[in-house]
C-alpha cells in the first residue's frame, strides 16, 4: 500500500452537453463542456460549497416533446438555479460565471451574441452577480469548471486538426506532435 497515493485525490470529469446541466458539492468533480455559439452558466454558492453548470443552445423558444425546452436559455437557467438551491445553496449567496456565445459563421445571424445578451440580462433581472465572464468573440472554447471552488479554465478550440502541408519550395519542416488542447 502506498500512503502517498492514498492521499492523492482523483479528479472526476463530468461532461455537460447541450441541453444538460449538472450540480454537485463534490470537490473532486470538474464539469466540462465545449462551446461555440452556445452559452454555459457556471453557478455556485461559495459558503455551501455547491454549484453546477448548464449548457444552452438558444436564448428562448418553444420546444416540442419531452425535455425539448432544455436547449433554451430560460429553461436551462431556471433549472440550474433551482437545483443548486435544492442542494443547499442560498439565493442571496449565488454567484455566476458565463462562457461562450462565440460568433461561429460570418454569413449567418450572430446567435452567440443573442445567447450572451440573454444570459447577462437574465442574471441581472434575477439579481445574481456575474463574477467572471468570457463571452462573444470568434470561435469556440473548451471549458472546465470546479463548482466547489469556483475555479474555471478555458481554452480556445480551433478547427486545425493537422499541421498545414509544407510549401513545396521551402525546406521540409519537422511537424512533430500536434497538440490540440
Amino acid at each position: 500500500m502506498n500512503p502517498a497515493r492514498d492521499q492523492q485525490t482523483v479528479e472526476r470529469r463530468v461532461h455537460v452537453g447541450q441541453g444538460e446541466h449538472h450540480v454537485t458539492s463534490d470537490r473532486d468533480v470538474v464539469l466540462s463542456t465545449v462551446l461555440g455559439s452556445c452559452v454555459a452558466m457556471c453557478l455556485r454558492d461559495p459558503v455551501a460549497g455547491v454549484g453546477g453548470m448548464n449548457h444552452f443552445l438558444l436564448p428562448e423558444g418553444a420546444g416540442a416533446g419531452t425535455d425539448a425546452g432544455r436547449r433554451y436559455g430560460a429553461y436551462a437557467m431556471e433549472l440550474l438555479i433551482n437545483d443548486v438551491l435544492k442542494a443547499g445553496g442560498r439565493r442571496d449567496r449565488l454567484e455566476a460565471k458565463l462562457f461562450g456565445g462565440g460568433r461561429m459563421f460570418d454569413s449567418l445571424k450572430d446567435v452567440g451574441a443573442s445567447n450572451a445578451d440573454f444570459a447577462e440580462r437574465f442574471l441581472a433581472d434575477e439579481g445574481i452577480p456575474v463574477v467572471g465572464a468570457s463571452l462573444r468573440g470568434a470561435g469556440g472554447r473548451r471549458l472546465h469548471y470546479w463548482p466547489v471552488t469556483g475555479r474555471a479554465l478555458q481554452r480556445a478550440v480551433t478547427d486545425a486538426v493537422a499541421p498545414r502541408p509544407t510549401p513545396p519550395r521551402l525546406p521540409p519542416v519537422d511537424a512533430g506532435a500536434l497538440e490540440l488542447f
